[in-house]
């Protein structure tokens, strides 16, 4: 391998880049460097690129003399830099994956027993201020303007929900089909995933690096993937190139190859990717947890495994792509600079005849089956685990379109929410025990899951996980939000609304997250009026109308050798796994 690598860059030295290889960098180059500018800040925003030339260059505005230098760049220069750069002695860095030797040593811990300096009463404490500068004023918060949101429809029927934003020339297009994983057959779990792997790997006429070619041309990225409830398509196109940017979205979407050697191939990928997760304490703790919260033929208690993987013919994609990827079960998001009449018309030049093929449309059955829900332990020995994933979930009655997920959300910022939540200033900041827990919703279009989840060093396991019990009951009944809290959480969620959407991606997925919900437009217009509103009791109402302190189903990964007995301790029933065969 690395003599490949050196034998590369030796020809590209050598030979130079060709001027179609040089037109597709630069184009690239240019469209992310366009997309960046519509934000203030990040890595690539204005003021990292006014900042960045006036620091390296003494010119705030060097960006449009490097995109000048860009359009006049031949493979000449390119070969002549890398000749002057890329010949210079090189560092090479080789990494051996292996068994860990006997000189190594974890990172010392707290033991348990032993002294923790973490563990102090840190309202005790004085501390010394020798000079208080004034604070700057907290100027007034604006209030959020999300975008006019106008709707139309196309020629083949499909519903599109429209945008305009005209900070960059820039278009983003999501086509959404009601799918996802839960559209996966039981004995199938896996197929969705793996057909949209599939969908930009080769379309009847391109090959999966000409289809990455013409992207680079165009300035334009097609991503394809899905979540529980949706499949999806997302081109972000340069807006002069958006008509050949949306045939090229086009192809991979009504005319997918699913070539057999490409099936293997991505197919070997996924059961790699599998494997790994059968192996990490994360992707141990979510893969049990799944079925045991859903049951095992909901359509969100499926797994992936290498057997369902490994059963998938060419025939179950063509037969997935027929039932769901299809006009009559999708709909189309657009953020753009161009009006709506031109987007609907450029989308109907090459969507417009896409008519649904005589197969039935797939559909998903979310039948309530009884699910494993209790307050019990799963314990999944995982041997010589330096430390132990905890992951607890309930499913709440919750409904992510409703004010009650706004207010329960708002709750859990004094539970589990964020850093400076109980359960983390706790496990992590007092005990010392964690690097981090948290605890947070997990929205999906038929059910909202509460998880509690991290990682916790091994001979703290049970203490662990006592604390999270204590800390979740007590909040539920006898210590509720405090006026602190509160006040915390209003300023915080209002002050951070007008930032969120910032950016054209942004918006889009607000826009799909308001139709998969049933939120109206202006959903997130509304919620600061929402927090403004909310009080101690009502959060405290709101979290304990969605939460059973007793219904956590707790998923712990470690060794059990170790952790069993810190576990029993707890008083709570246990199953003991063993991790999965990787075979």
């Amino acid at each position: 391998l690395e003599q490949r690598l050196d034998d590369i860059i030796a020809e590209f030295i050598a030979d130079g880049p060709t001027e179609d290889e040089v037109r597709r960098a630069v184009t690239s180059n240019l469209a992310r460097t366009i997309r960046g500018l519509e934000q203030v800040g990040g890595f690539v925003g204005k003021a990292q690129t006014l900042a960045e030339g006036e620091v390296l260059s003494d010119d705030p505005a060097f960006y449009a003399r490097e995109f000048e230098a860009l359009a006049t760049l031949s493979p000449t220069d390119v070969q002549a830099a890398m000749q002057t750069w890329m010949t210079r002695p090189a560092l090479t860095v080789i990494l051996e994956p292996g068994e860990r030797d006997a000189a190594y040593e974890e990172a010392a811990s707290v033991a348990a027993g032993e002294d923790n300096a973490a563990e102090r009463d840190r309202s005790a404490e004085t501390l010394t201020i020798s000079v208080e500068r004034p604070k700057p004023a907290i100027g007034e918060v604006v209030s959020l303007d999300f975008p006019d949101v106008e709707r139309a429809t196309l020629a083949n029927g499909m519903t599109l929900t429209y945008a305009q934003r005209d900070a960059v020339p820039a278009t983003y297009v999501t086509m959404s089909f009601n799918a996802g994983s839960a559209a996966d057959p039981v004995n199938r779990h896996g197929l969705e995933g793996l057909a949209m792997e599939l969908f930009d790997e080769g379309t009847a006429t391109l090959s999966a690096q000409q289809i990455a070619e013409a992207g680079e041309r165009l300035g334009a990225s097609i991503s394809v993937g899905g979540g529980d409830d949706r499949s999806s398509f997302t081109l972000s196109a340069l807006s002069a190139n958006l008509a050949p940017s949306l045939d090229l979205m086009r192809q991979i979407i009504r005319e997918p190859a699913f070539k057999p050697e490409d099936l293997e191939r991505v197919r070997n990928q996924t059961i790699t990717g599998i494997r790994q997760a059968m192996k990490s304490p994360q992707g141990i703790a979510q893969r049990t947890l799944a079925p045991e919260l859903f049951g095992t033929t909901s359509p969100y208690g499926g797994v992936s495994t290498v057997e369902s993987v490994g059963a998938i013919t060419r025939d179950d994609l063509i037969a997935f792509k027929d039932s769901w990827i299809r006009p009559d079960n999708g709909e189309v998001f657009v953020i753009s600079d161009r009006p709506l009449a031109e987007i609907v018309a450029q989308l109907n030049a090459v969507f417009g005849d896409w008519q649904a093929p005589a197969t039935l449309r797939g559909e998903k059955s979310f039948a309530i089956e009884a699910s494993s829900q209790g307050n019990r332990i799963i314990l999944v020995n995982r041997p010589n685990s330096p430390q132990s994933i905890i992951l607890g979930a309930q499913i709440t009655p919750l409904d992510a379109g409703d004010p009650a997920f706004v207010a329960f959300n708002s709750a859990n910022n004094s539970l589990g929410g964020n850093f400076l939540a109980r359960l983390n200033m706790n496990l992590r900041e007092t005990k010392g025990w964690s690097y981090g827990v948290r605890g947070g919703t997990q929205p999906r279009e038929n059910a909202v899951v509460y998880a509690i989840s991290g990682g916790v060093q091994a001979d703290r396991t049970g203490d662990s996980l006592a604390e999270m019990l204590r800390e979740t009951r007590e909040f539920l009944t006898i210590s509720g939000v405090t006026t602190e809290e509160l006040e915390r959480s209003i300023a915080s969620e209002v002050g951070a609304l007008p930032g969120r959407f910032e950016t054209s991606p942004a918006v889009l997925g607000a826009m799909q997250g308001n139709a998969l919900y049933g939120r109206p437009d202006d959903y997130f217009e509304t919620l600061p009026d929402l927090y403004r509103a909310q009080t101690q009791d009502s959060l405290d109402a709101a979290a304990r109308t969605a939460l059973d302190a007793d219904g956590f189903l707790w998923v712990v990964v470690g060794d059990a050798a170790q952790v069993r007995p810190q576990l029993e301790a707890l008083g709570l029933p246990i199953e003991q796994r063993e991790m999965e065969a990787g075979e």
